[in-house]
């Protein structure tokens, strides 16, 4: 299963619940990320070999634009989530599309549908 990195808009928590489920999950602020740049994250999730989760739509904007083919980033278009919904959804979305996810992927998920699209952006 593909190793995990939480960004700041999410529950730290929800990265305490996943590794209670079996996941390599840590959230930014564990590392002292908390305060770090979107690049500097995902620079970070990629020498750790991390898939990053955000709510963030720069992510997939800094892979485009970079035309990187990793990390793989995982969007939660859903907000308001308590941390153990995040965490299930999380969990939800990994198990369902690990291999992409492995492979390099953007991934978009709003709870109801998930998209897929294989690194890097074109």
């Amino acid at each position: 299963m593909i190793a995990l990195l939480l960004d700041q808009g999410l529950a730290p928590s929800a990265a305490a619940i996943l590794r209670e489920r079996g996941f390599d999950a840590v959230h930014v602020m564990e590392i002292g990320l908390d305060r770090a740049e979107d690049s500097d994250i995902l620079a970070v999730a990629r020498l750790q070999e991390r898939a990053c989760v955000t709510l963030d739509h720069d992510f997939h904007t800094h892979l485009a634009v970079a035309g990187d083919g990793r990390p793989s980033v995982i969007l939660l278009r859903i907000e308001g989530l308590p941390a153990v919904e995040q965490a299930g959804l999380i969990a939800s979305i990994c198990l369902t599309c690990n291999g992409a996810l492995a492979e390099g992927a953007a991934v978009s998920a709003d709870g109801s549908s998930v998209r897929v699209r294989r690194l890097p952006l074109r």
